[in-house]
């Protein structure tokens, strides 16, 4: 029987052994460990990755949201649209500043914000919509960019799982809104080997006050112009994150094809799988996430078989303890899914073997 991981970090790593090794010996040896040649390298070459002109590492993607939303002077009294279903740290964002997180349900095809909803939540009070490519999969940004530029709102990309998607074969995530927040979390497409973060944007105005704001708002030592964070990325994780940048392509790319072959080869009635709502290169499949209705069942037969999967989210934001506010709020579509998805594995270091077999086991399952 194999032994297949959800995801096999330790795996996708090793290929870049020697060249992170010789990296952090390097900084190391240069004994400058916070905001230094390695982290302005990578900034640049992320800037330059996603087609915006500026990249400004930070300590986590939380923090780049944040980071955001105050670099725009969003706070207490003011609402942000963001989606119902998404990793709870979209909404925390948004609480953080003072502000108050206004849910909008998904699409149930393509798990992203539904478009045809938004509108009728904003408000007088409304002064941003934060847009999630969930699991990987581009939102459709031209449409929410029209709501937005219709009602004086910003536009800001939760990019933490869409590192490398495009939008209409044209322009990557990180470049399609006003500014975006990325993840470097271990298990992202383009992971550390720790925590770290970035927003990227071509507001110039707003890269120097966020590139302020995470250095406890100074911009020269000792002289502090806001009330500002400790949030940076180091120097060996800036060094870590170049290295596996020049690799993320080839990466995304081999989560594609694995993505193809699951979607035309998984034929089990009782699972619905994702979908792609425009060109292929628009979803990384950070995530390859499907929909049974006996979850449970059907998560302990793939670990019978030997596959591991994981479930993203179980319990949306509106149920968390932590936003008992919103407790009583029905969102029935994010509940539904909530309930349903399961994400199997999906990574570059999956073998054509693995995923063959991944398949084999999916088709075997019965829903009883």
């Amino acid at each position: 029987m194999k032994n297949i991981k959800f995801l096999d970090l330790q795996k996708i790593n090793h290929r870049f052994r020697k060249e992170i090794d010789s990296a952090i010996s390097e900084v190391h040896n240069n004994g400058w460990y916070l905001l230094g040649q390695r982290t302005e390298l990578f900034e640049k070459s992320f800037s330059k990755y996603c087609g915006a002109k500026y990249c400004i590492s930070v300590g986590n993607g939380l923090d780049a949201i944040e980071l955001i939303l105050k670099g725009f002077g969003i706070g207490f009294g003011d609402e942000v649209v963001i989606p119902a279903h998404t990793f709870i740290a979209t909404a925390l964002a948004v609480s953080s500043t003072g502000a108050r997180p206004v849910f909008v349900e998904p699409d149930e095809k393509t798990f992203n914000i539904d478009v045809n909803l938004i509108e009728e939540c904003i408000t007088e009070k409304t002064k941003a919509i934060i847009v999630v490519h969930l699991y990987g999969q581009v939102v459709d940004i031209d449409s929410i960019t029209k709501i937005a530029k219709k009602h004086n709102l910003k536009v800001i990309e939760d990019a933490a799982q869409a590192h490398g998607s495009f939008y209409k074969n044209d322009k990557r995530t990180g470049n399609l809104a006003d500014a975006a927040a990325f993840s470097f979390y271990p298990g992202k497409n383009l992971g550390a080997l720790g925590d770290g973060g970035a927003v990227v944007t071509n507001n110039s105005e707003l890269s120097i006050k966020i590139a302020t704001l995470r250095n406890y708002g100074s911009e020269q030592k000792y002289n502090h112009k806001y009330k500002g964070f400790n949030s940076r990325l180091d120097e060996i994780q800036a060094a870590v994150l170049d290295i596996k940048l020049r690799n993320l392509d080839a990466d995304n790319k081999r989560r594609m094809i694995i993505s193809k072959y699951y979607r035309n080869n998984m034929i089990n009635p009782h699972i619905l799988l994702p979908e792609v709502s425009g060109l292929e290169n628009s979803h990384t499949w950070h995530l390859f996430v499907v929909r049974v209705k006996k979850r449970e069942n059907f998560q302990s037969f793939l670990l019978a078989n030997g596959i591991a999967t994981s479930v993203h989210y179980p319990i949306p934001i509106h149920k968390q303890k932590a936003y008992k506010e919103f407790n009583n709020h029905t969102y029935p579509i994010s509940e539904k899914l909530s309930k349903e998805v399961c994400s199997i594995p999906i990574s570059p270091v999956l073998t054509d073997e693995e995923s063959e077999y991944v398949v084999k086991i999916v088709n075997k399952w019965e829903n009883s």
